[in-house]
């Protein structure tokens, strides 16, 4: 995994606001990170867009990286650091809905930009600019249900108990789960976005001798298409994210005759938040909320589009998909060599 400037648990002050002052007159911004899920090649994904973004910006002088595991208490104290530190941004990937409320309209009052990317948060003085969370789930699950004639026993593999995407997603799960009365969850499984947390829990069910006829997976999907191979198991529809490895599976699962699907949900909003919170700070006119609704690739039907997106030399847990208009400008290069200003 790539390596950050962790300054989680530390004061910042002293690390930055010696400078702060002579960044500021060069017009540059100092931007903030907050993230609290660390060895998910997602979140990596995310935090290398924002310092791609910044690198592409011009307007970057430097991006600070508070990065750990934790919760909402650890990221209240990241936040209050960031502050500290003199960020003129602050983009958050929360822990919790509400729980950051407080320390978020400190921030605002003080005049720093705050965006949460990837989930939502309820505090009024936040821009938040995530993927669809309800509609991730929706379109993937009818997908599933569908391709299996609306009868069979599914497996829904779950993010972090409590946090909102997973929460988001569980409901759309469930919202079309009502129209498919004939399809049964054999099991629902929080796999914490981990993957060996993940392959623990696909290999326990495979020998379970449970009936499986499809699966639902919230992000950490390679994983589990290895569990199969690893167990000698024929393949089953599965559900996944844009992810290279899996789509790279995708393609080789429908040479086998198998068929399974990708629905967007790119780590990239990441830098789109920047990118918003830029134009804040230009003062230009950007909603408060945006929601970046889902695309679905479907190895039966965009079989052509997986090739053109598969990158082998990509990282397996990396999004294929990195463009986020208007809010997006870095290439693929600035996004692996993952540096910034």
């Amino acid at each position: 995994m790539r390596k950050y400037q962790i300054l989680a648990g530390v004061s910042l002050a002293a690390v930055v606001t010696a400078s702060g002052a002579a960044l500021a007159a060069d017009g540059k911004y100092v931007v903030g990170v907050s993230n609290t899920l660390t060895g998910n090649g997602w979140r990596e994904e995310m935090i290398c867009s924002i310092k791609a973004e910044a690198e592409a910006s011009g307007k970057v002088s430097k991006v600070i990286v508070a990065n750990r595991n934790g919760g909402p208490s650890e990221q209240i104290a990241d936040i209050r650091n960031l502050i500290s530190a003199g960020a003129n941004i602050i983009i958050i990937n929360p822990s919790d809905r509400e729980a950051l409320n407080p320390v978020i309209k400190q921030a605002a009052d003080k005049g720093i930009v705050v965006v949460s990317v990837d989930q939502a948060v309820t505090a009024p003085e936040a821009y938040v600019l995530t993927n669809d969370q309800v509609e991730y789930a929706k379109v993937g699950a009818k997908w599933l249900f569908d391709k299996l004639g609306g009868k069979g026993s599914v497996v829904e593999m779950r993010g972090i108990d409590g946090v909102p995407a997973d929460t988001d997603r569980h409901q759309g799960f469930t919202e079309v789960l009502k129209d498919y009365p004939d399809i049964k969850v054999t099991s629902s499984v929080f796999m914490g976005w981990a993957q060996n947390k993940s392959a623990e829990e696909m290999k326990e069910l495979l020998a379970s001798g449970k009936q499986i006829d499809g699966v639902w997976t919230s992000g950490i999907d390679s994983t589990v298409v290895d569990a199969y191979k690893t167990a000698g198991k024929s393949y089953v529809p599965v559900v996944g994210a844009d992810n290279n490895g899996f789509i790279g599976q995708l393609i080789d699962m429908k040479a086998q005759g198998v068929s399974g699907v990708a629905v967007s949900n790119p780590p990239a909003v990441g830098a789109a938040g920047l990118g918003l919170a830029l134009a804040v700070l230009d003062k230009k006119d950007v909603p408060h909320v945006v929601k970046i609704t889902p695309t679905v690739w479907d190895n039966d039907k965009n079989t052509d589009t997986l090739k053109t997106a598969y990158n082998p030399k990509l990282d397996p847990y990396y999004s294929d998909k990195i463009d986020i208009p208007p809010y997006t400008h870095f290439t693929m290069d600035q996004l692996v060599a993952c540096k910034g200003p």
